[in-house]
């Protein structure tokens, strides 16, 4: 299991990006949405197997805060993602996209765009929310024991989260590929871009915001 856990969190974050041929595309998966939700909240087991196969009271505490943050905005998380599933009427990414031709759901719902962003730090374990790894008060978390090959897989699955959550927030808040009655790719690659800076900036920033 020590071995198995970071190839298991780099398997589901790399199984969410079996979404992405299907996001503009008239063959689009119907249940992205749900598939979504269900990847995404497995990604405890993978936490968990990491710290309780380390043999150490320091992991498995990590692991454990790690699961308690990840399971509460996993509920939030939910529950945001129900304001654009009741006003488009779909489960799939392509028609959430769809929908937003002519105006983007942002504008529509600015406080909820803020609380999924905010959710979204919190799941990929970005500062302030970093409390899985603890770096302040701990030496690490629930990866302390891991070194090498497992702790790059451990943060190459955490910065691919990054990444697609970069990605789905695109979609379901701003408009996708969609730029005020406009497609582009191009403008669809540099919300991704700014989005995964956004990530970045606020881990770079706090505690130090001016």
């Amino acid at each position: 299991p020590y071995f198995i856990a970071p190839i298991f969190s780099l398997i589901l974050a790399l199984l969410l990006w079996q979404l992405y041929p299907s996001l503009y595309s008239t063959s689009y998966f119907k249940w992205g949405i749900l598939f979504f939700l269900c990847v995404s909240g497995l990604n405890v087991y993978g936490t968990l197997l990491a710290g309780w196969s380390s043999n150490s009271k320091y992991a498995l505490l990590g692991s454990l805060r790690a699961i308690a943050q990840t399971i509460s905005y996993e509920v939030s998380m939910a529950l945001v993602l129900l304001f654009p599933l009741f006003l488009v009427g779909s489960f799939s990414f392509f028609e959430v996209g769809e929908s937003q031709e002519s105006i983007w759901l942002s504008f529509l719902m600015l406080p909820v765009s803020f609380i999924w962003f905010v959710t979204c730090v919190a799941e990929t374990n970005r500062a302030p929310f970093d409390f899985a790894e603890g770096e302040s008060e701990l030496v690490s978390g629930f990866n302390i024991e891991y070194g090498s090959a497992g702790f790059a897989l451990i943060f190459l699955a955490e910065y691919a989260n990054i990444l697609v959550m970069s990605l789905f927030s695109s979609i379901l808040f701003f408009g996708g590929n969609y730029m005020f009655f406009f497609e582009s790719d191009i403008m669809f690659m540099l919300k991704i871009l700014f989005f995964a800076f956004l990530f970045i900036w606020v881990r770079g920033s706090y505690p130090r915001f001016r």
